[in-house]
Order: C-alpha cells, then sequence, then structure tokens
C-alpha cells in the first residue's frame, strides 16, 4: 500500500480552551492511539488535503517533533458548515499487527451487461478488511466482464487473498442494473426474431 508522509508537533495543553486556539491558527488537533502511549498533536490543515480529499488509501508516515510513527486515518470530523477539519484520529500499526482498514473497490473490464445496454452500479465504494501491513493492496480489484444484466457481485465472490473480509458476505458490492436502452433493444431484438420466424414459415408455404 502506498505511504504519505507528514509532519506533526506534539499538543502541550489539552482542553477546549487549548483546542480551538488550534483551529484558529488553521492547524488540526489530532490524536495517534493503538499502542501504550495516547499522543496527542497538532499539524496544518493544508498538509492533510492530499489525505483527505482523495478515494484513495494511505499508510500515514507520522513524523511528530523527531517521533515517527505509521499509523492510518481511523476518524476524521468536519465543520457541519464551514466543512473544515475539525479532528482527526489515526490508529497507530506495525508490521506485525493485523489491524482492519477500508480500501477501495476497482471494477476491472466492461461488463457484457453494459455492452448490452445496462449500467453498472457500485454499491461498495469501499470493502473493510483486517490483515498486516505486508498484505494490503492500493485497491480490491474486482474483474466484471462476465456480469450480464441483472447479475450481481457479492462479498462472498470477492477474492483478497491473505486478507479478511469484514462486510456481510451476502451484501452486494456491484450490479448491472437494466436500463430503458437495454429493454428497448431486448424489444427490438425479440421483434426482430419474430419477423424472421414469421418470413421463414410464409417462404415455407
Amino acid at each position: 500500500m502506498d505511504t504519505i508522509q507528514l509532519k506533526a508537533t506534539k499538543r502541550t495543553e489539552l482542553g477546549k480552551k487549548a483546542t480551538k486556539a488550534v483551529r484558529r491558527s488553521e492547524m488540526v488537533p489530532c490524536v495517534l492511539y493503538g499502542e501504550k502511549e495516547i499522543i496527542h498533536f497538532q499539524i496544518e490543515e493544508k498538509k492533510v488535503k492530499n489525505l483527505v480529499y482523495t478515494p484513495n488509501v494511505y499508510i500515514v508516515q507520522l513524523n511528530i517533533d523527531g517521533t515517527e510513527a505509521e499509523a492510518i486515518m481511523q476518524d476524521i470530523q468536519f465543520h457541519p458548515v464551514t466543512d473544515h477539519i475539525l479532528h482527526m484520529d489515526f490508529y497507530q500499526i506495525n508490521d506485525k499487527k493485523a489491524f482492519k482498514i477500508a480500501i477501495p473497490v476497482d471494477l476491472q473490464g466492461v461488463a457484457e451487461g453494459v455492452k448490452a445496454g445496462g449500467q453498472m452500479q457500485l454499491m461498495q465504494r469501499k470493502l473493510k478488511v483486517k490483515g498486516l501491513k505486508k498484505d494490503l493492496p492500493n485497491t480490491i480489484a474486482i474483474n466484471v466482464e462476465h456480469l450480464v444484466i441483472g447479475k450481481v457481485i457479492k462479498v462472498s465472490d470477492v477474492n483478497v487473498n491473505d486478507l479478511q473480509l469484514l462486510n456481510a458476505t451476502d451484501s452486494i458490492v456491484c450490479a448491472v442494473k437494466a436500463t430503458r436502452k437495454a429493454v428497448s433493444l431486448e424489444e427490438e431484438e425479440t421483434t426482430t426474431e419474430a419477423t424472421e420466424e414469421t418470413t421463414e414459415e410464409a417462404n415455407k408455404e
């Protein structure tokens, strides 16, 4: 899995007043947990935009006043009006500890149903897995070329090798839905076939 590096500074003062002061200085109050020590730190809001405003998922290499740690972004809070980032939680990881993370789904190929006029619908943009860092892909690749109209791919159909899928096995990941265009094409084909059969019968007579 790809990584992103972020530099931050440790927070020496906590509480509501101190937190408001952090936000006024265009910094984001953050927490790092997962090991024995919980670390409170702050980071410039503009520095986390490449981590937050992207469909990709990254391993975060944090440098907090010279102390390095690997982590994943676990939670984020936004202001309901301004959309400024209010708070971020990071979960510290290591090479030997399995952890949970949501990985983007990557649909590969063009479905037969789409070629026939249907529409591909992605129900789950990310799937939650549990595993070791070394086994984590950037995306979960799913080949959809075989899907015809009306067919679906469920979580139970997805192969993630050494990872454990945590979503409900019967939940739908993607499906090819019928559209007006697909129905029209099907009706046109049916009409054409019926006409050809009638013509053949008439010729026989």
